[in-house]
């Protein structure tokens, strides 16, 4: 008989919403199993998760030896441990607003030389066609317009207070290069951060994010994604492609409710494709 197939065993770093849910469904996968949970306070995984998942320490994260970890904390942890957990496994940035930072950027994709660290796709319809098209060249243009209600943003100063000032009409909080958005919407951008690492011919300086606070859209977030390929885009005479994506929201979040089972989707293709940057 042949010996059973070895799950992968899996690091949660963050145990808010999307942490839980990823704990849930990995724990219920017959393929995976849980290496570990790491939380900033770990007050918050008492009573939730047995202790011997629990990691307290996370600079001791290679002692639960995961193939995978999942970071679904903050910007941070990249900064942080990225490179660390590019050594002993295959990284998954849930945060990829963190990679805005150049010398993140780097940092990580020197240290993804024996591990894949994987960009999951999020919110960004069409990802894996935009970085098919860097690949070749032929990506002139990307700019990802993100609509949400006002009190589903999460926001630092200045746009802070600019998105407070909403009342009834639509505001645009931001419109330029992605970079300099990052920093200002981490919680809420991730998906403009992935489109800009698969646009890595463009990278964050040249894809463009619009931030629009709109009052009317209680229910629901929005992203267009633009495309530009080959030809004369002044004279309208170039490739283009136009997607919308309308995610249901409950009122107050700053994520949509189709983004948990995407996270899922990327954490269960984040593996096998060796090293380097890959999009899932």
């Amino acid at each position: 008989m042949a010996e059973d197939k070895r799950k992968k065993r899996v690091g949660i770093v963050g145990f808010g919403n999307l942490g839980q849910y990823l704990y849930e469904a990995v724990k219920a996968h017959e393929d995976y199993e849980i290496a570990f949970v790491w939380n900033r306070t770990l007050d918050n995984l008492k009573g939730k998760i047995p202790a011997n998942f629990v990691l307290e320490d996370l600079g001791q994260f290679a002692s639960r030896n995961p193939d995978v970890i999942a970071e679904v904390a903050h910007p941070s942890i990249s900064a942080q441990y990225g490179p660390l957990f590019l050594e002993k496994a295959d990284y998954m940035v849930g945060s990829p607003t963190a990679l805005a930072e150049q010398h993140v950027e780097d940092r990580l994709r020197q240290a993804a030389s024996h591990h894949g660290l994987y960009i999951p796709a999020g919110a960004l319809w069409g990802g894996g066609d935009i970085q098919k098209m860097a690949d070749r060249g032929t990506l002139k243009g990307l700019k990802i317009t993100m609509t949400k209600h006002p009190d589903h943003f999460r926001l630092a100063s200045p746009l802070k207070e600019k998105n407070a000032s909403v009342t009834d009409k639509a505001i645009t909080l931001y419109d330029g290069p992605v970079r300099g958005l990052c920093p200002l919407a981490p919680h809420n951008v991730n998906t403009m951060a992935a489109g800009a690492i698969a646009a890595h011919n463009l990278g964050f300086d040249k894809v463009k994010g619009c931030l629009v606070s709109d009052p009317s859209l209680t229910e629901w977030h929005h992203v267009e994604v633009e495309v530009i390929g080959p030809g004369d885009h002044e004279a309208g005479k170039a490739f283009s492609v136009n997607t919308l994506r309308k995610n249901p929201a409950k009122p107050g979040a700053v994520t949509g409710s189709a983004t948990s089972v995407s996270f899922l989707s990327s954490l269960l293709r984040a593996h096998d494709m060796g090293p380097g940057v890959h999009l899932c």
